[in-house]
């Protein structure tokens, strides 16, 4: 949650829910959740590229896939994160971290089983689903579970890192910090 002064601060109270991620693009206002933003992104720059059709077959496993990275993955981390890092001593939950831990990894195994087949999560190809997917193996990778990915997963995980985009994307977000004079050093990684 961000501190009370920061949310009044101008530049925050473009959002009217007062958190973050805010989208402004032409006509288009996406308030919430990275999950609202990544199909805008995907539909008006890069149609047929990251997003799927809806005349396609695959476009269910897509929107499965799409939604599964935010809501069932990165779900039961933030959970890890908060009740072993983020909490004070006397407020952390083991027993909740090693729960949702457990949760998490019982998740990733229909990632692994889609990737039996195919390099990416769906389609056949790079779509917005991956990044999805990738934003949750990120997270997972920062907080310790990594070596606990299947093979397929592992794999799965070091492709999407070698991607051109990801590492520009990395580039970007270290520049920004920098410009900021904020860590930079990922958020999960501060203990």
């Amino acid at each position: 949650m961000l501190p009370s002064a920061t949310v009044l601060a101008r530049e925050y109270c473009r959002q009217t829910v007062g958190v973050v991620p805010l989208l402004c693009d032409g006509d288009i206002r996406v308030i919430g959740n990275l999950l609202r933003c990544v199909p805008v992104f995907a539909s008006r720059y890069s149609p047929n590229e990251v997003d799927v059709p809806v005349n396609r077959p695959c476009l269910g496993s897509y929107l499965n896939y799409l939604h599964m990275g935010e809501a069932t993955l990165t779900f039961p981390q933030t959970l890890v994160l908060r009740y072993t890092h983020f909490e004070s001593a006397e407020r952390r939950q083991p027993q909740v971290a090693t729960d949702y831990s457990r949760w998490f990894l019982a998740r990733l195994r229909a990632v692994d089983a889609a990737l039996n087949q195919q390099d990416y999560i769906c389609a056949n190809r790079f779509t917005a689903a991956d990044v999805s997917v990738g934003y949750a193996l990120q997270l997972a990778e920062h907080l310790g579970f990594k070596p606990e990915f299947a093979p397929n997963v592992a794999a799965y995980w070091e492709r999407l890192k070698q991607r051109p985009a990801f590492q520009r994307a990395l580039q970007v977000q270290h520049e920004a910090a920098l410009a900021q004079g904020v860590p930079t050093v990922p958020s999960p990684d501060i203990r």
